[in-house]
């Protein structure tokens, strides 16, 4: 909901990046101005989305438009 931006006062980022990936929303990967949507149903991509939310991160995967289909997920070194 928020994008690149996080809007929600009260509540962390991270946090309301969370809620919102509960309510259904995808996680997405901000590069610049531009943002993708990331799709994925492999639990440990989205266990370790789930841990770097908001946060950097390396996403390798296949782009799409303005979605890229995840295959791995790590924390930048």
């Amino acid at each position: 909901m928020c994008g690149a931006t996080h809007m929600e006062k009260g509540i962390a980022p991270a946090d309301c990046v969370r809620a919102c990936v509960q309510k259904g929303a995808k996680y997405a990967l901000v590069v610049g101005d531009k943002v993708y949507a990331l799709d994925t149903s492999d639990k440990a991509a989205l266990d370790e989305l789930n841990k770097l939310a908001w946060e950097q991160a390396t996403v390798t995967g296949i782009a799409y438009a303005d979605t890229i289909s995840v295959k791995s997920v790590t924390a930048p070194k």
